[in-house]
């Protein structure tokens, strides 16, 4: 059933819902097949991945919808994500994300030194959050970036393009409402997608999760969930 499960996974390209996977296996509850994918998602992301590397767009998102009472980078019910796109030739190579809670140098910073190698360029906007980076061993392009969305996905278009994936996926797949608490699980998965998009064999996907999941440690449902008086908001994706 646990290999029927991955192969199910991997075999879906835009990936499965809780409801899809119970259907297709039969599970008597909507609870056994929510909590086999989310062990399956935190068995996507190796903690010893390579970073990485040449030259990378770097930008922040908010998931979310409409949000009316706010200004600028402040938020209330969204979550900011901040994403890395290598390039690769006219292309995107491989990405990386990560849910923060804000957009300070700290979060930022920390999100850069994991995920690129020192010595690559950082292809950011103006944001003061950046600043610095070139002490830690980067190199910074900086490219100011106007209000009009339009000049920003023209401007930094390999990561607007991946933001504007992960948007439609989590709408399509996910009809468009994810925990905020579970929201970084859901990051992981669309990231191991995405840097085995150009895989022709979908069994190579089997066998990298299958892999991965013998050496993840094992979690309980307990383990995964929150209770429902400390339980986060909905994340509507807009």
């Amino acid at each position: 059933m646990w290999f029927r499960a991955m192969w199910y996974v991997t075999s879906q390209k835009n990936g499965a819902s809780a409801l899809g996977l119970q259907r297709v296996l039969g599970l008597s509850s909507y609870e056994t097949a929510w909590t086999w994918l989310h062990k399956l998602r935190r068995a996507m992301i190796r903690p010893d991945r390579d970073r990485l590397s040449g030259w990378v767009e770097v930008d922040e998102t908010l998931v979310g919808g409409l949000e009316e009472g706010v200004s600028g980078r402040q938020t209330m019910t969204k979550a900011w994500v901040v994403i890395a796109a290598q390039v690769d030739g006219p292309g995107i190579g491989r990405i990386r994300m990560r849910m923060i809670p804000d957009c300070s140098a700290d979060n930022l910073h920390a999100f850069v030194v994991d995920c690129i190698e020192p010595g690559s360029v950082i292809h950011t906007d103006g944001w003061s959050g950046y600043a610095g980076l070139e002490k830690k061993g980067y190199q910074r392009e900086i490219t100011k970036v106007g209000k009009q969305k339009e000049e920003a996905s023209q401007l930094m278009p390999r990561v607007h393009r991946v933001v504007s994936l992960l948007k439609r996926w989590l709408l399509g797949t996910h009809q468009g409402a994810v925990a905020y608490y579970y929201l970084p699980y859901y990051l992981d998965e669309f990231t191991f997608r995405f840097n085995r998009r150009k895989s022709k064999s979908r069994g190579k996907l089997f066998y990298r999760l299958m892999q991965q999941a013998v050496n993840t440690s094992p979690k309980t449902y307990d383990s995964m969930v929150t209770s429902i008086s400390k339980a986060p908001q909905p994340v509507g994706v807009g």
